[in-house]
């Protein structure tokens, strides 16, 4: 059986997962070679702590969770920096406070109990957060209180959002791609950051990144993902990562120019982070 982890271990983890996201060269999002999108890794620093400090607290639920985290962000930086990050954490931070089974059997199950309070601590949080994705979902209009599961409204946001598709897949996206990712760039290179640039790029060149999506449409989802595709196949063929260096810049600069940032694939690849820090663990 697997002994459950305590809130600090927790708490730490989910901070070094957001570092080193950040130390990683990303593509259209910040990170520490440069800023983007009126933000700065100071904010993202920032945010992790305060995150960090109640992502893992015991004795509530995943909504609440939720709602915590946000405000603590909230209390350090005045635009939304982590929200997706947080949707993806609290229920893998709620899994791995339980004992016994891996942490994807739990997770299973903590998905599967979410409830009508979990939804309303949620929409509390996102509402603050001043993001869209659910809200776009006529039938569980953030403006409103919620009658259904969070579950049952992340089924109904997973077409446009896909994080709430996560929760619906039972996170397949981080244990079956992100994970596969992380230890195949690790086999590869070792413990470096081109291994979350590695993974990072795997999301961005597989799945349309449903932030830009939702900002700028399918088409221009697409085409991010299409032009991804190169790049990640010509990092992942690398003995040296670091020969992919200019195009991977270069890229960076063309999203950041047209104001693409593919936010949703950052923030599943923090979540893989997070959760091959809970399985070590």
């Amino acid at each position: 059986m697997t002994a459950p982890l305590d809130f600090a271990r927790i708490g730490s983890d989910f901070r070094t997962a957001c570092l080193a996201e950040l130390d990683a060269l990303k593509p259209g999002n910040v990170h520490r070679f440069a800023d983007g999108h009126g933000m700065s890794t100071a904010d993202f620093e920032a945010s992790a702590l305060a995150a960090s400090l109640v992502i893992g607290v015991d004795d509530m639920g995943v909504g609440q969770r939720i709602d915590l985290a946000v405000d603590a962000t909230r209390e350090v930086v005045d635009h939304n920096t982590n929200l997706g990050i947080i949707l993806l954490a609290a229920p893998l931070a709620q899994a791995a406070l339980a004992g016994g089974g891996s942490l994807r059997e739990k997770l299973h199950a903590v998905l599967a109990e979410l409830t009508v309070e979990d939804a309303r601590y949620a929409y509390r949080a996102i509402r603050k957060a001043e993001a869209g994705g659910l809200g776009e979902v006529a039938e569980h209009d953030l403006a409103t209180e919620p009658d259904v599961t969070l579950l049952e409204a992340m089924r109904a946001a997973e077409i446009r959002d896909r994080i709430a598709w996560n929760y619906t897949h039972d996170f397949v996206d981080v244990f079956e791609r992100g994970l596969k990712w992380l230890h195949g760039g690790k086999t590869r290179w070792g413990s470096v950051p081109w291994v979350t640039t590695y993974v990072y790029l795997g999301f961005l060149a597989h799945i349309p990144d449903t932030l830009i999506e939702r900002k700028f449409g399918a088409r221009a989802a697409s085409e991010v993902r299409d032009e991804a595709r190169p790049i990640e196949a010509g990092l992942s063929q690398c003995t040296d990562p670091q020969d992919m260096a200019g195009p991977l810049t270069a890229f960076d600069a063309s999203l950041k120019e047209r104001g693409l940032n593919p936010g949703t694939s950052a923030d599943l690849t923090v979540a893989t982070l997070f959760a091959a820090a809970l399985q070590g663990r």
